[in-house]
């Protein structure tokens, strides 16, 4: 039995979303974003060469179709390097009303979200008394720290030296349905954190936010830094999805990252977490080898996204891209004749554009194992589909399968 790997580059869109007007950064709408798009141009224009250097160069994505995977979905002509077609290609429109991880990726998985996310507003205080109170008493706290909307990395900079005095959590927002507590793992604690965040989140979830995710960190006043501890507390999607269609025929379904997460642990078989993208890597490498006929392996890696997306790095992300290309061609080359591997993304996160939210983009599919050739556009769920139908599995959702 052949095996389905589905590996989803945490924001990396490629522009054109029909709806992009209607989401915002501030107040500026995400009308023109394009991730790979623009980072290809700044790469091309020399403005991306902090520890790299010159065009953007991915001759494994470009042979699996990403430069006409741009083009067709946002018109954009990029400056890729143009290589030997191997792959099928295409981009893919999202119908649900978010663009943040749990809607990709549950709309991804053939389970588009049915109804609007609560969002938080971005104001001084973002948080409602009720909620506050409820934090404060699972944390044992008097108070909490930031109670706005902000950029991870920054408000642990800002706020973790009062944190390490007070104890009090730091908790924020962002354009996502989502609260967040930042800790220091030694001082306030993980496990400590962990419960705060897995008690609050039934009672958040009943209100349509969709996560609540522990950001620990360790570190001393100037030197902060994140761990690979994180987890996120996400609400159970509403229906079965990819996994759970293929547990329910005995398939197993091995999950890479913060996949496990996302789906509150449904339909998991096997879940392999690593100490940030390169150790998620070789999970994927060793199960190209390991996982059983029939499989379905589905990964994440999240720090396009969390390093370089939300900070607007564009060298860093530059720099992850053109890393992950040189490893998913190792990657490859371990598949199993019949085998297909699937390259997609959950939204964008334009490190060009203002703010630093998501973008609302479309997203490339780049399928290995099947040919190579144009698929053209497609909608989120045709991923789920097309995967089930390369299994054999009776369940394809609502999309249909481009295999």
């Amino acid at each position: 039995m052949s095996r389905a790997f589905l590996i989803v580059m945490d924001s990396v869109g490629c522009g054109g979303a029909p709806d992009a007007d209607q989401f915002f950064n501030g107040d500026r709408p995400d009308t023109g974003a394009n991730t790979l798009g623009h980072i290809a141009q700044a790469c091309a224009e020399g403005r991306a060469d902090l520890g790299r250097k010159g065009p953007l160069t991915l001759p494994t994505l470009s042979a699996l179709g990403l430069r006409q995977a741009i083009a067709a979905a946002s018109g954009l002509e990029v400056p890729l390097a143009e290589v030997p077609l191997t792959g099928r290609w295409a981009a893919a429109t999202e119908v649900s009303r978010g663009k943040d991880t749990p809607s990709g990726h549950w709309e991804l998985a053939g389970v588009p979200v049915p109804w609007s996310w609560t969002y938080f507003p971005d104001t001084i205080p973002a948080f409602d008394d009720a909620l506050v109170a409820k934090v404060c008493a699972l944390a044992g706290t008097d108070g909490i720290l930031g109670n706005c909307h902000a950029a991870g990395l920054r408000i642990m900079a800002e706020l973790g030296e009062e944190h390490l005095r007070t104890g009090w959590p730091i908790c924020y927002t962002s354009a996502d349905s989502v609260f967040q507590i930042a800790a220091h793992e030694e001082a306030f604690g993980l496990e400590r954190l962990l419960k705060l965040c897995e008690d609050l989140a039934p009672y958040l979830h009943a209100r349509r936010v969709g996560r609540v995710i522990a950001r620990p960190f360790v570190g001393t006043p100037g030197a902060f830094e994140r761990t690979g501890n994180r987890r996120d507390f996400a609400i159970a999607p509403p229906k079965p999805a990819l996994m759970d269609w293929a547990q329910a025929e005995g398939r197993v379904v091995h999950a890479i990252g913060k996949i496990g997460d996302i789906f509150s642990h449904r339909g998991v078989s096997h879940l392999h977490k690593g100490k940030g993208d390169a150790g998620l890597m070789q999970h994927l490498h060793r199960l190209a080898e390991a996982a059983e006929p029939g499989s379905l392996t589905f990964a994440n890696f999240v720090e396009f996204d969390s390093l370089y997306g939300h900070p607007r790095d564009v060298a860093g992300y530059a720099r992850a891209l053109e890393w992950f290309d040189t490893e998913i061609a190792r990657f490859l080359a371990r598949l199993r004749p019949g085998d297909i591997a699937l390259f997609t993304a959950d939204h964008g996160n334009d490190p060009t554009w203002s703010g630093t939210d998501h973008t609302r983009e479309r997203v490339p599919v780049l399928v290995h194992g099947t040919g190579a050739g144009a698929i053209g556009l497609c909608a989120f769920t045709d991923v789920a589909a097309s995967v089930a139908a390369h299994l054999g599995l009776a369940e394809r959702g609502p999309g249909r399968s481009f295999l």
